[in-house]
């Protein structure tokens, strides 16, 4: 048996968000640990000793076996021993600042997840084409005259793959345009809380108690905005997700309060982030390589491997935590009850067991059995519009874009559980 002791400098990269941003520095060290600790225990000062899952067989295990893996029964994200305990002094005895699907264990979560499964439906998204397309055909119009005014410049992080997905999610769920740069900025706020660019603090680090009230200041934000969504949908329900919501129940009872407005929250953070950053990170690659861009440009049937490539290559979720519910053994390790682990997606989705030169960027890969999306009861349930919308708009783009170069150097967020491009400048020419 492999002794399961991780290094402090490799633990220590493992929860930093800088190596997230950094990318190569993450990489490293999932490399070392897939070699050589490929299931191991990381105990950095100030947080529970949790194991740290970075083999993609031990990665589809876990998310397969729901019944001994967890994600309610502690923190379903990394933090840090003292956080941990505020959230549950505010909550309770809850380790959950909020208590959507991704917080749930069944059957609690089958019950929640019927709820909109069926909106997000290959079946019922075909419907939706047509108005998908229809709104990627107006950002690459938009990505145009950007070009126009700013001599064939933009950040397509902020001006397009931000503000695309977000457009649409945001159509589903039935928030107003209006208020479309409220929800992006909460977003930001959610999953950049280590990044002073876009936190509440402005700070990289600040008091843990600062940190968690800012974080806490955002949902409370989130929550207001929603509570009033819940009482008009009640009054006068629409053809929207937020009505599925706000009149969902279960076993004949209406949704509970926290689980509703978790509800809402999941919709409108996760529903458009994570295709935002895989969307910029595709540019990032075909900006920065005229022969990836020329490929798959000159034969628009590798799109859909163009887009199952991206969402391995940046992996926008990071990781997810579960606790072992009783006694087991994973990849040759025992794993004792109560035991708390890291499902680290990236490094699954760079393992050299299942994927020919991870390392490489390729349109045309084929198979790719990536993790992206997570495996198993907790799959992601919008992972069929982020494809849709991320197909719409290359297929849009790409006839119309004759060259695309980078204009700078690219920037990601720093976090460690959702991390995709924070600015992605390029300088292009449209036909």
């Amino acid at each position: 048996m492999i002794d399961p002791n991780i290094p402090d400098d490799i633990a220590l990269a493992v929860i930093d968000p800088h190596a997230y941003a950094n990318g190569d520095r993450i990489d490293e060290a999932f490399a070392k640990l897939r070699k050589d600790i490929p299931l191991g225990v990381a105990g950095p000062q100030g947080f529970e000793p949790f194991w740290v899952v970075t083999k993609h067989k031990d990665i589809v295990e876990v998310e397969r076996n729901g019944e001994v893996f967890h994600n309610g029964d502690k923190a379903t994200t990394l933090v840090d021993a003292g956080t941990d305990a505020a959230v549950r002094e505010m909550m309770g005895g809850s380790p959950h600042l909020v208590r959507s699907l991704v917080q749930m264990d069944n059957p609690d979560h089958k019950n929640y997840r019927g709820i909109t499964a069926a909106n997000f439906m290959p079946q019922e998204l075909k419907a939706l084409e047509v108005q998908v397309r229809k709104i990627a055909k107006s950002f690459v119009d938009h990505m145009e005259e950007l070009g126009r005014k700013n001599d064939g410049r933009c950040d397509f992080a902020k001006d397009v793959a931000f503000l695309y997905p977000l457009h649409v999610i945001m159509e589903l769920l039935g928030v107003p345009q209006s208020d479309e740069p409220k929800m992006l900025k909460l977003t930001q706020e959610l999953f950049g809380a280590a990044d002073p660019d876009l936190n509440r603090t402005g700070k990289e680090r600040s008091d843990p108690k600062e940190a968690l009230a800012a974080l806490s200041g955002t949902v409370a934000e989130f929550i207001e905005y929603f509570s009033a969504v819940t009482e008009d949908r009640r009054k006068t329900p629409r053809a929207d997700i937020a009505s599925v919501i706000a009149n969902g129940k279960i076993e004949g009872e209406a949704l509970g309060v926290l689980e509703a407005m978790s509800y809402y929250i999941i919709v409108a953070t996760a529903g458009h982030d994570t295709t935002s950053g895989t969307t910029a990170g595709t540019m990032w690659e075909l900006a920065k390589d005229r022969e990836k861009f020329l490929q798959v440009k000159e034969d628009p049937k590798l799109i859909p491997l163009l887009v199952e490539e991206s969402i391995r290559w940046v992996t926008p979720v990071k990781h997810f935590m579960r606790s072992a519910t009783q006694d087991t053994v994973l990849g040759g390790q025992e794993i004792k009850k109560g035991d708390w682990m890291m499902l680290c997606y990236q490094s699954g989705n760079r393992d050299e067991d299942i994927f020919d030169d991870p390392f490489d960027f390729k349109v045309n890969r084929q198979p790719n059995r990536h993790i992206a999306f997570g495996h198993g009861a907790h799959v992601c349930l919008g992972q069929h519009l982020a494809r849709m919308e991320m197909r719409a708009l290359w297929e849009e783009l790409l006839p119309r874009l004759d060259s695309v170069e980078l204009d700078g150097e690219p920037t990601r967020m720093l976090a460690n559980f959702v991390c995709g491009p924070k600015s992605v400048p390029i300088k292009f020419k449209m036909s």
